[in-house]
């Protein structure tokens, strides 16, 4: 299974707690001892949701250059079938209202979530 590693600026915790609710699994994080310049919280240096659809790795601690947001990585995740799509999509709004609507004849559909993380989320066809 893949895993991925998203760094997420100040809301790590939130985010993977964020996606347990979608995915369940275990979080385990790793966080400074005391509270550092810049942020609200203490950061975590290092956090993890490990799920049995996903593996999803991330921290608050961001390049020299800041976090930026862009569409050049995508979570891509295979679904069994339309109505588990359906399911996920729903947890993922989480509050977001600028879904359009999804056809199920889309063997490929793309949402992107409260954390501007983009979810590619494929159907396989019957073979």
């Amino acid at each position: 299974m893949a895993a991925v590693f998203i760094t997420f600026s100040g809301n790590c915790k939130k985010a993977l707690s964020f996606y347990q609710s979608c995915f369940g699994g275990r979080l385990q994080f790793e966080t400074f001892e005391k509270e550092l310049d810049g942020y609200t919280e203490i950061p975590v240096v290092s956090g993890s949701l490990v799920s049995d659809s996903v593996i999803i790795y991330g921290s608050d601690l961001v390049h020299d250059e800041g976090r930026k947001v862009g569409n050049y990585m995508s979570i891509f995740l295979r679904c069994k079938n339309t109505n588990e799509r359906k399911v996920l999509i729903e947890k993922l709004k989480f509050h977001k209202d600028n879904f359009s609507a999804i056809d199920d004849d889309q063997k490929l559909v793309e949402v992107t979530d409260a954390f501007d993380v983009r979810w590619l989320l494929y159907i396989p066809g019957s073979s």
